[in-house]
C-alpha cells in the first residue's frame, strides 16, 4: 500500500513538473532564451523513467519488504519534497527540467539557491537513494546511484558553462 501511494505520488509530481517546465520553457524562449545540453536531455529522461520502472519491478517481482528504518527514510523523502518545491517556487518561471538559458538574466539567488548552486540536483540524488532504501531495492539503488553520478558529471558542467557565458553567474560565484 505504501509503495503504491508513494510511487503514484512521485509519478504524478513528475508529470506536474513536466507541465510546469513546458510552460516555463515557452515563456523563456519567447524572450530569447535557448537550450543547452539537448543531446543529454533524452538520456536523462530515459534514466529517470528507467529508475521508476526498475524500482517498481524490483519491489513487486522480488517482493521487497519495507526497510526496518522506513519511517526516518520516509521523513527524509518528505523533507526533500519540501526543498524540491522551495526550488521550484524560488526559480519561478526560470525553473525547468531542461537547461534553458536566458541571456543577460540575473541568476536567482533566493530560497535554497542562497546556500547551494544546484539544490535541485541534490534533491534528485536524495530521492534516488531514499526511495529504493525505503523498500530494500538495493539493485535499483546501486544502478541509479551510479547513473545519476554519471549524468550529473555531464549536466552540471554544461549548465555552469552556459550560465557563465550568458548571465551574471561568474560574478556571483567568482568562477574562472
Amino acid at each position: 500500500m505504501l509503495f503504491t501511494l508513494l510511487i503514484t505520488f512521485v509519478i504524478v509530481q513528475r508529470l506536474f513538473e513536466l507541465f510546469v517546465a513546458k510552460r516555463n520553457e515557452k515563456w523563456m524562449l519567447s524572450r530569447g532564451a535557448y537550450e543547452v545540453g539537448a543531446l543529454h536531455y533524452p538520456v536523462m529522461v530515459a534514466m529517470h523513467i528507467g529508475f521508476f520502472v526498475t524500482l517498481i519491478l524490483e519491489v513487486l517481482i522480488l517482493d521487497r519488504p519495507l526497510s526496518s528504518i522506513w519511517i526516518p527514510l520516509l521523513s527524509l523523502f518528505i523533507f526533500a519534497q519540501i526543498i524540491r518545491f522551495w526550488c521550484l517556487f524560488s526559480l519561478g518561471k526560470y525553473w525547468n527540467t531542461k537547461i534553458i538559458i536566458l541571456p543577460g538574466a540575473d541568476v536567482v539567488r533566493k530560497g535554497p539557491y542562497r546556500f547551494f548552486r544546484h539544490p535541485n540536483y541534490l534533491i534528485v540524488t536524495i530521492e534516488l537513494l531514499v526511495l529504493p532504501l525505503i523498500f530494500n531495492a538495493f539493485g535499483t539503488l546501486f544502478i541509479y546511484f551510479i547513473l545519476n553520478i554519471w549524468m550529473l558529471s555531464i549536466r552540471i558542467p554544461v549548465e555552469e558553462r552556459a550560465l557563465r557565458e550568458a548571465t551574471n553567474y561568474s560574478q556571483l560565484f567568482s568562477l574562472k
